[in-house]
């Protein structure tokens, strides 16, 4: 069979350290192998058919609904993220297949407009919420209409193990760490991914300009963006292997200029006024959406035949409402709390 064409091949191009899709923990629920696909590729090709890949398209990244052709979505930083990703994993003889899928799946869970989104939403959801949390409801529960994609671990435990917020990027903590070497990379292609190009979208808004990095920054990534990126890339492919490929690493140096970027994003770009503004307006539509669905079971399920009928009322709510794109969540808050003009005949 032509998988198992593809496993040997694997087999004898890929280093020691790689995830071979042959050697998988499996499914946790067996099934046939694919005749064609390994192991992995079947997983990607699972999550980019689902109608959560194709709603990241219409999810905020930075800017909400910008004036604009260029500016970065949900979809757009998943396939950059999973590029960087699929060029170091291949620089180290990883499986490139396995940093796809779990890149295409890592942030299926988002919520509309953003950080703000989830900002808000964690605080009406009982128990919280996390995008990493319902990234993984989403592949695990919801996508296929109910019946989930039944992902192999490695791939599960990539998507759970990819977020790292303001923390530190390299750390010893085994509970942030994946379990695969390719699971790793794609935690750090993640940020490497989205210090570059958001900082390219708040140039293009006006929030800072192209030279203002700090040159403490500069002088480490480079001053343009195609430099920053090959200085990263290059550096956690050095780094790793000097390790002897034991756990994917970056340099001390680099490191800390990496974070110090996406210090500098946090103060210039995502928390500044004008931005914390415009979402607090947009965490106030999630909000009377959600009391509102809330507010009448059998009227939300009847109007939008959403949800498991065995599941909590509450959990319903949840999935639809963080599952809403940017548009979808305007249009209905105009279509239910709106007035509407009176047109005589």
């Amino acid at each position: 069979m032509l998988r198992q064409q593809l496993e040997a091949i694997e087999l004898k191009t890929l280093c020691d350290q790689a995830s071979f899709s042959s050697r998988t923990q499996g499914r946790r629920s067996p099934e046939p192998a694919d005749p064609m696909r390994p192991a992995y590729q079947h997983d990607r090709d699972r999550v980019i058919h689902t109608k959560a890949f194709r709603r990241l398209a219409g999810k905020t990244q930075v800017f909400l609904a910008p004036v604009g052709d260029h500016y970065r979505t949900r979809m757009t930083h998943t396939l950059e993220v999973t590029q960087v990703g699929r060029t170091i994993a291949r620089s180290l003889g990883l499986n490139e297949m396995l940093v796809e899928a779990i890149g295409m799946g890592h942030d299926l869970g988002h919520t509309p407009f953003g950080h703000a989104g989830e900002r808000h939403l964690r605080k009406l959801i009982p128990g919280g919420f996390h995008h990493v949390r319902q990234s993984l409801r989403v592949v695990e529960k919801l996508a296929r209409n109910g019946r989930g994609l039944n992902l192999h671990e490695e791939v599960l435990d990539g998507i759970a193990k990819h977020s790292k917020g303001r923390g530190r990027l390299i750390t010893d903590n085994q509970a942030t760490l994946a379990m695969t070497l390719e699971g790793q990379v794609l935690r750090l292609a993640d940020i490497i991914a989205y210090v570059n190009h958001d900082f390219d979208d708040a140039c293009r808004a006006g929030l800072m300009k192209p030279d203002e990095l700090p040159k403490t920054i500069d002088s480490v990534l480079g001053s343009r963006g195609p430099e920053r990126l090959e200085c990263l890339v290059k550096d956690v492919v050095e780094a790793t292997r000097e390790v002897g490929l034991r756990r994917v690493m970056m340099s001390d140096e680099v490191c800390e200029a990496l974070e110090a970027f996406r210090d500098v994003l946090y103060e210039r770009v995502y928390l500044t006024e004008t931005l914390v503004t415009s979402f607090d307006r947009t965490g106030r539509i999630l909000e009377f959406l959600w009391e509102y669905f809330m507010a009448d079971e059998d009227r939300f399920r009847t109007e939008f035949s959403a949800g498991d009928p065995e599941e909590p009322h509450w959990r319903c709510v949840a999935d639809f409402v963080t599952g809403m794109t940017d548009r979808y969540a305007m249009r209905l808050f105009e279509e239910l709390f709106m007035p509407r003009s009176w047109s005589v005949v």
